[in-house]
């Protein structure tokens, strides 16, 4: 089955998953980055098809393939685009040997209690049920701890594994993100917070149920390689969370059991107007950087 070996490849594959998954606030950011500036389309409509252009423009790029990036992570609107005729998710699994993933939240709350939650996700189950149809193994879901709040830390885990568990139900694989902000004053502390909520959340799991964990590189090298050894994780990948790639690789370097799940660190040096040899072999230095860190450790 489809869903067998791709459970394979993202648990014992070497490689990284490419976080493709900018939406609302930050895709005019990454346009502008890309060298597309709002002054080249008008709305919401026209701003997603220039970002849909620049992500069909990674996937078909020959550096851009499942020997070294093992799964990549969609915005909904990706997911149900196409590419070359094909839909999005099939295209990556069938033609790139990728493992396709959506982002499911719908971002977040204010900040309460040192954290930002998710907001409520209403037409989640009619989600879930289109990306299944459509051959995605797994979600993403992404909130945010500001600083090390136990009371905050623990909401924020315990909504990422009640939603996860209605996602579970779909038989899709949840990626859990409860970032820890590098600005967080406090960021070693929260981080430890964390891991230790977690521990308690993967030993209350159904028998059989796995997650995956997207966290943020940690201060303290090697702090989540037991949530990566425990039964329950199917994989630990890490966010770049703002740094600039080369620290974020060199950070990742460190960190044993945990691969890369990269955006702006992935898209940083990818320009409108490179050639299609120019943007190749930029998106194939990236991605080469990045595959070594999550591969090659200190």
């Amino acid at each position: 089955m489809a869903n067998d070996s791709k459970m394979t490849q993202m648990s014992q594959k070497g490689g990284f998953i490419a976080a493709l998954d900018q939406s609302g606030g930050s895709t005019p950011k990454a346009l502008a980055q890309y060298g597309v500036p709002e002054t080249a389309y008008s709305g919401e409509a026209a701003m997603f098809g220039e970002i849909h252009k620049m992500r069909v423009r990674i996937m078909t790029a020959p550096a851009f393939s499942g020997d070294k990036v093992i799964g990549a992570i969609l915005f909904e609107g990706t997911m149900d685009g196409d590419v070359e005729g094909q839909p999005v998710p099939s295209y990556l699994w069938e033609k790139r040997g990728i493992v396709p993933f959506v982002k499911v939240d719908k971002g977040l709350e204010a900040e309460a209690d040192g954290v930002q939650l998710m907001k409520p996700m209403p037409k989640l189950d009619e989600l879930l049920a289109r990306a299944a149809k459509l051959g995605v193994y797994g979600t993403k879901m992404r909130s945010v701890i500001n600083r090390a709040s136990a009371s905050g830390i623990a909401a924020i885990v315990a909504q990422q594994f009640e939603v996860a568990a209605q996602i579970a139900r779909h038989g899709l694989m949840p990626i859990i993100e409860p970032e820890v902000s590098i600005k967080a004053p406090d960021k070693a502390e929260a981080e430890r917070m964390l891991r230790d909520e977690i521990e308690k959340h993967l030993k209350a799991l159904p028998a059989g149920q796995k997650v995956m964990l997207k966290l943020t590189i940690p201060t303290e090298a090697d702090l989540y390689r037991g949530l990566g050894e425990n039964e329950r994780v199917l994989r630990v990948v890490a966010l770049s969370g703002g740094y600039p790639r080369d620290e974020a690789c060199e950070q990742l370097r460190h960190n044993h059991g945990m691969i890369a799940s990269f955006s702006r660190a992935l898209i940083d040096d990818l320009r409108h107007g490179l050639s299609d040899a120019e943007f190749d072999k930029t998106l194939g230095t990236s991605i080469d950087k990045i595959y070594r860190a999550s591969v090659d450790k200190a």
